[in-house]
């Protein structure tokens, strides 16, 4: 049977939709109707016309159009974009109307009017994670623009967007040209920090090691790129430094780069020393700094190994040194990404009142940016975690931390911490499989993300199914060894030998979790129950008196209430908390 001929072109699409249409909709649909009519006819219809552009397809918030010259696309966008901000100088800050636009030089199936296939959905991703009021571009369209317009290109990344199976290469259109003194179009770091991944130095004197610590580069940069707040520095643009010295300041200036990775691979027989160390570009000083010495037994999994510590280890620094840098500056002057560094930098210090700090922070980021996916995630999540945690209001925010959880999901549906709060709402509530599936999506989307780990690990740990839990605890551990977590961790491996009747080896995990975080109170908990079980009735008692001065209205109907074990996981524990001699 013959195979039906398809009609094939290589087309430029752009991709344009309105940021916070449904907002603007629910606040006045005749209103912003009326505003978009106006708009298309004369702005987009005659700009259209004016680059030989054709409009494929209107949407209620967008437009899919098609050119036979992606110059043609990218001059038409920012005449677009140029124009919007020129009538809406008037307009209030809430009340502009922005567009996002995406643009893919690609291959495209013709069907009557109508384009299809990947060269239209690439367009279509592009526009859904472009900033407000800006111009993205793939690395196909940017091959095919460079030296043919005026405006500079940054390099933005190389992202991985749904239904697309590889990472993309995205360049952001800078709207306002060369500034006074710039010799090049040269790079600045965005609103999202930047990280560039330098080729790790071969150290072992022998170039056919070369593919070795090539290999570690690359999957470093692919899995950093997972990180949905930093933007990641392609490798094609960092290889140019392999084999020769480099100044981490020039490298950042050079490439927009705010951090750079830089490290070195020696290998000895069979033993493997390899080093990493992040610089702050900007100031020269390091950040982080960490040495791995492994036996080189399977090459591949080594690589995925030190990729993974590296990736999780990264994550925290990198929030951090954000939050330092947010600090300096007025909080006038914060953008969205800074708000929510400075908002987690707090949270992360894990006391009362910096938790609080940090919500607020957090508070504050989703009030000005209603549609920042990150703000939303990261309330949602320190929201349900300060909760769990006894940090926060027990229970007081829950429908807040689902709403905002979900907003994020719309936002942007790639965001692992926004799945990692849906799975602390659902694990706190006792809806054991919900928490395990949204978990593990999380950690679809960031293989390295330690702390989806450990909450993934507490979630089978609530149900009794101690071995499961060990595994995800012990992977959390070595992910991320100084995590700011890690004193949940502890804690958790107690209560997974509890529930494996190992009682001892509970104890002396869970002392470990209380010396690390001595106000953690499920940590206490823990060891209360592992001490009664265990029958050392004296140090029980003491433990007891130490869980009653951080909780004094603790009790085993509370713990029955508040504490979300499935039922027989929890009628053990109680058994163990009424052994050590805790009140009902």
């Amino acid at each position: 049977m013959a195979t039906a001929w398809v009609q094939r072109r290589l087309a430029a699409i752009l991709a344009a939709d309105v940021v916070g249409y449904s907002r603007f909709m629910e606040q006045d649909e005749a209103g912003t109707l009326a505003i978009l009519r106006t708009l298309h006819h004369e702005v987009i219809d005659p700009l259209l016309a004016e680059h030989h552009g054709r409009t494929v397809k209107l949407m209620g918030d967008g437009i899919l159009a098609e050119f036979g010259s992606v110059v043609d696309a990218v001059i038409c966008a920012v005449s677009v974009q140029r124009d919007m901000a020129e009538r809406q100088t008037e307009v209030s800050q809430e009340r502009r109307i922005l567009f996002r636009i995406g643009i893919n030089l690609g291959d495209v199936v013709v069907e009557g009017g109508d384009l299809l296939d990947d060269g239209v959905n690439l367009a279509a991703r592009l526009e859904q994670i472009c900033e407000p009021g800006g111009v993205l571009v793939s690395g196909t369209a940017f091959d095919h623009l460079r030296g043919k317009i005026d405006l500079p290109l940054e390099f933005a990344g190389e992202r991985r967007v749904k239904n697309i199976d590889r990472p993309i290469r995205t360049y952001r259109v800078r709207l306002d040209g060369l500034r006074e003194g710039d010799q090049t179009p040269t790079l600045e770091p965005g609103s999202k920090p930047s990280i560039a991944v330098l080729p790790f130095a071969n150290m072992s004197g022998d170039p056919e090691q070369d593919h070795f610590s090539d290999g570690i580069t690359e999957d470093i940069i692919t899995a950093l790129s997972r990180l949905r707040w930093f933007l990641v520095i392609a490798r094609t643009s960092t290889f140019v430094y392999k084999g020769r010295p480099a100044d981490v300041r020039l490298v950042g200036r050079d490439l927009g780069a705010r951090y750079v990775l830089e490290g070195s691979v020696r290998r000895i027989g069979q033993r493997v020393r390899i080093t990493a160390q992040l610089v702050d570009a900007a100031e020269g000083h390091h950040l982080w700094a960490e040495r791995y010495d492994r036996e080189l037994t399977d090459i591949f999994a080594l690589q995925d190994e030190i990729t993974a510590s590296v990736t999780a280890a990264l994550e925290p620094r990198l929030v951090a040194a954000e939050g330092v840098r947010a600090e300096r500056r007025s909080a006038d002057d914060l953008d969205a990404w800074d708000l929510v560094a400075r908002g987690v930098s707090h949270f992360w210090k894990l006391t009362a009142t910096e938790c609080d700090t940090g919500m607020s922070i957090l508070r504050q980021a989703v009030q000005r940016y209603p549609d920042y996916a990150p703000a939303h995630s990261m309330l949602a999540f320190t929201l349900v975690v300060a909760a769990y945690v006894g940090l926060g209001p027990a229970g007081g925010e829950r429908e807040l931390a689902s709403q905002l959880a979900h907003r994020a999901v719309e936002l942007d549906e790639e965001d692992p911490w926004a799945h990692a709060a849906l799975g602390y709402l659902a694990f706190t509530s006792r809806r054991t499989e919900d928490a395990i599936r949204h978990f593990r999506a999380a950690l679809d989307l960031n293989p390295n993300f330690a702390a989806a780990y450990g909450a993934l690990g507490w979630t089978f740990v609530f149900d009794g199914r101690s071995e499961h839990a060990l595994g995800c605890f012990e992977q959390a551990l070595r992910m991320s060894p100084q995590d700011p977590l890690n004193g949940f961790i502890l804690a958790g491996i107690a209560a997974a030998h509890y529930f494996a009747a190992r009682y001892p080896e509970a104890a002396t995990w869970a002392r470990k979790a209380v010396e690390l975080r001595p106000g953690l109170l499920g940590g206490h908990r823990v060891l209360c129950a592992s001490l009664g079980q265990a029958e050392q009735s004296e140090e029980a008692a003491s433990a007891i008196a130490a869980l009653r001065r951080l909780q004094p209205n603790v009790s085993l109907a509370w713990v029955q209430e508040n504490v979300p074990y499935t039922a027989q996981p929890m009628a053990r524990f109680l058994d163990g908390l009424r052994k050590a001699g805790l009140p009902d």
